[in-house]
């Protein structure tokens, strides 16, 4: 038996949603001006608690740190489109474990000049100057070094990876005596494979152009930040823990069936709408408490087996390390 109470609550829970919004020498300075002024338009149900922006050699970025007392997906989905067609990449932090989220902002936060700005008319004049500074000397955009997790970056025609020489690459007759496997006729084709059965010499690779071979766009796309379902690419771990969830009126006792890194599933009857903020109030074992704000990213409608799955907000260390710490306790 799961065990409910749901009861009423006075006081309303805001949560903080960290955003970035990066640009290089292909931005397009007016439009990201206007996007960043029109902030409280384009985002109207937000209070800015922090606005940290970077000034690269050939980028810049720019760090919101926004209060929300509810999640504005449409809005937020129209903002990601602003920026997109102003040349620039919006990243949600929020969805990003601490890990991740540390080594954004290492990447795209350091270095050149860093500052905070107090309202949203400062920060786009900042951001136009420095853009308008990168096209007047002619700046190509950055490659950033593999690995780096923003990569906003386009790499020029000119820069963009050489293909390998011609005797580097795998010789026909060592393609064509490797039988497929089970299966395998159901998967995507890619580019070299042996699609005859009746293992016929394969064609000279020759006839392929370079510009095919190599896609350094999407070798350069930024991290696609997990929501929904996709908090499932972290490790889950099954449990059992007492918590508490909170929305703006309720408060429901339950418990988590699993965790993970990005978030947790509640077997729950009182199933909140997709993007309602909670707080959560989750015991630990070990007698440590994660205490913080989450997202409904998933609901399951089933009688026996529904509930929510709730994204973690926290950007606070203490939380992370908590979890962590837990986390890794379960996986040894």
């Amino acid at each position: 038996m799961w065990l409910s109470a749901v009861a009423r609550l006075c006081s309303r829970d805001v949560a903080t949603f960290s955003l970035a919004a990066l640009w290089n020498a292909a931005a397009i300075p007016g439009h990201v001006a206007g996007i960043v002024e029109a902030i409280d338009e384009l985002l109207p149900s937000t209070q800015p608690v922090e606005i940290i922006i970077a000034l690269r050699e050939n980028e810049a970025n720019l760090e919101l740190k926004l209060e929300m007392s509810d999640f504005p997906r449409l809005e937020m989905d129209r903002f990601a489109w602003e920026i997109k067609a102003s040349k620039g990449t919006l990243v949600e932090l929020w969805k990003l474990p601490k890990a991740e989220r540390d080594a954004f902002r290492a990447a795209a936060f350091s270095g050149g000049n860093i500052i905070t700005v107090q309202d949203y008319w400062s920060a786009a004049s900042t951001l136009k100057e420095h853009l308008e500074g990168i096209t007047a000397r002619g700046l190509k955009p950055l490659i950033p070094p593999a690995g780096l997790p923003h990569a906003n970056a386009r790499p020029s025609p000119a820069a963009a990876p050489k293909p390998a020489p011609a005797a580097a690459r795998p010789q026909p007759a060592e393609l064509v005596d490797e039988p497929l496997g089970e299966g395998v006729s159901d998967e995507p084709l890619i580019q070299g494979e042996v699609v005859d059965t009746e293992a016929e010499p394969l064609e000279p690779l020759e006839t392929v152009e370079p510009e095919e071979e190599v896609e350094p766009e999407a070798a350069d796309e930024p991290i696609a930040p997990p929501s929904g379902p996709e908090l499932r690419r972290y490790k889950r771990f099954p449990v059992n823990l007492d918590m508490e969830f909170r929305t703006e009126l309720d408060f429901v006792r339950e418990h988590a069936t699993n965790i993970s890194n990005g978030g947790l599933f509640v077997r729950t009857t009182h199933r909140p709408p997709i993007d309602t903020i909670v707080k959560v109030d989750v015991k630990l074992p070990n007698g440590k408490r994660l205490q913080g704000e989450a997202l409904v990213v998933h609901v399951v409608d089933d009688p026996s087996k529904g509930g929510v799955g709730l994204a973690f907000l926290s950007d606070d260390p203490s939380f992370a390390d908590t979890l962590d710490g837990y986390l890794a306790s379960l996986a040894g």
